[in-house]
């Protein structure tokens, strides 16, 4: 099996189906022990990740196939996962949004 420089492929643990980084949300459970499973938005954080299609069908499979414990050692609040979900489905490009809304400082100094 050939690849020509395209990205590793992850496995979405709703659907199952695989895809891109850059479509699959990385998801880690909460630092310090917690419970909570938190969106990686960077795809930086230390620790065991987990991936998921920004959708809510996908998180809706997670949910009830309940393959956040399991592929997060025993983690199980997703209140954080279905905010970014919810808050836009098709967001995928948050981080870019996000570093628009910090630039006006930097152009302030005109």
């Amino acid at each position: 099996m050939q690849h020509l420089g395209n990205q590793p492929q992850r496995t979405c643990i709703g659907c199952r189906q695989k895809g891109s980084r850059s479509e699959l949300l990385r998801l880690v459970a909460g630092a310090g022990g917690s419970s909570a499973v938190v969106v990686d938005e960077r795809r930086r954080m230390a620790g065991r990740g987990a991936w998921l299609h920004p959708s809510e069908k996908c998180l809706a499979l997670a949910v009830k196939r309940r393959a956040f414990g399991r592929a997060l050692k025993g983690a199980a609040g997703t209140a954080d996962v279905e905010r970014r979900i919810t808050a836009g489905t098709q967001a995928v490009g948050t981080p870019v949004a996000a570093a628009t809304t910090v630039q006006p400082e930097s152009g302030s100094e005109n």
